[in-house]
């Protein structure tokens, strides 16, 4: 019965999705689906990758979305804590704290991360806990995260397709009401400068052979950006956390057979481990899945004595001329302000870029890069390569 239901919801929305009038262009955005809904779109609520995890709204465990997945929320800001819950199982978040706690105290981990008001919990956790099963989906306008019940009658690429129409009508009200809460065209924006600037300012950016190696937080979407630069013949450098080195045994292997550089990337300051103790539970994971080990690292938030601890252990310790975590590479725009940004370097760099990345922006660079003269290459255990 439910995958008939689920064809005739395939049917019916690759029937009208078409029939939709056509918005104007805007930077990739994540679109957040729950069993055969495609949720409003909004920037308080969109989406958003962060230490390897994405996160989404815990707004979404309301209403229809509430009832399809089964779980409930109760946000008290005042104390807070925000909980989730179905069937007697809970996870509770201290909005303080980096981790969740369960109805017997075990503890999960990342915890919940709060921004302008929304709290976002992380999908992987929320779905393995309450048994579900959630898909970042590559999709026209960006992504989609899609959270559903285990049997669901339809995979990633179908529903894909039959959420066309609901995804196109709701980012045409997203664009409809960014537009209208945007200065017009050519007129003062918030900062007294017009909102656009012309072309003639913004020259085109060369590269001249420059080395260039980008380096990634890698996560779920380390897959999906070795496949952008095996697309290019490109190298790069992907950092895991020692707890993504376990899950991600495949896509280490996969990286490895490409020439990509694999390093391990250690939080200074974690309560828990050493970066000693990171750096080795890194390499014992990285053997498991490849038979290999690496020296390269990158040390989060460490000092002196943790670059000089990991790199009396005999890491080379990455330490980029360019730090982009900040700004994301996500899109053509992002693509071609990376490029200036190197154009205007003096010689070759390495790039930090964290998890800001995702596979149609970096296609993007790979292409204006080419373009430009650059060479991507990997980041090695001595330097660029």
């Amino acid at each position: 019965m439910k995958r008939r239901a689920a064809a005739l919801l395939l049917c019916f929305l690759l029937a009208f999705w078409l029939s939709l009038p056509p918005v104007h262009a805007a930077d990739r955005v994540y679109f957040t689906a729950v069993g055969s809904y495609v949720l409003p779109l909004s920037d308080n609520t969109m989406p958003f990758w962060s230490g390897g995890y994405v996160y989404i709204a815990s707004s979404i465990f309301t209403g229809a979305a509430r009832e399809t997945l089964g779980i409930s929320q109760v946000l008290n800001n005042d104390q807070g804590r925000l909980v989730l819950y179905s069937g007697g199982r809970s996870l509770t978040y201290n909005l303080s704290a980096s981790y969740a706690l369960d109805n017997d105290g075990g503890t999960y981990y990342p915890g919940a991360i709060q921004r302008n008001g929304t709290v976002f919990v992380p999908a992987n956790t929320v779905s393995r806990y309450f048994d579900l099963v959630y898909s970042v989906i590559e999709v026209e306008h960006g992504s989609m995260v899609w959270l559903r019940q285990p049997n669901y009658g339809l995979s990633d690429k179908p529903y894909a397709d039959a959420a066309r129409y609901p995804m196109n009508s709701v980012y045409a009200d997203y664009i409809r009401a960014k537009e209208a809460a945007a200065p017009e065209s050519g007129s003062p924006g918030a900062s007294g400068r017009p909102s656009t600037v012309p072309e003639s300012q913004d020259p085109a950016a060369e590269l001249d052979g420059k080395r260039i190696s980008l380096c990634f937080q890698a996560g779920s979407s380390a897959s999906l950006l070795a496949d952008a630069l095996e697309s290019y013949d490109a190298g790069a450098a992907f950092f895991f956390t020692p707890e993504e080195m376990e899950r991600q045994g495949g896509t280490l292997r996969r990286l490895a057979a490409q020439g990509q550089s694999i390093g391990i990337l250690a939080d200074a300051g974690d309560p828990d481990r050493t970066v000693a103790q990171q750096l080795e539970a890194g390499n014992a994971a990285l053997f498991r899945a490849t038979c290999g080990k690496t020296r390269l690292a990158y040390i989060r938030g460490g000092g002196a004595q943790s670059l000089q601890a990991a790199r009396e252990a005999g890491f080379r310790c990455l330490q980029p001329e360019l730090d982009r975590s900040g700004h994301d590479l996500r899109n053509a725009a992002g693509a071609q302000e990376l490029v200036r940004r190197l154009a205007s370097w003096r010689g070759d760099a390495a790039v930090w870029l964290g998890d800001a990345a995702s596979s149609p922006g970096l296609r993007a660079f790979l292409a204006a890069a080419k373009e430009a003269g650059g060479v991507c290459v990997a980041y090695t255990e001595t330097g660029l390569r």
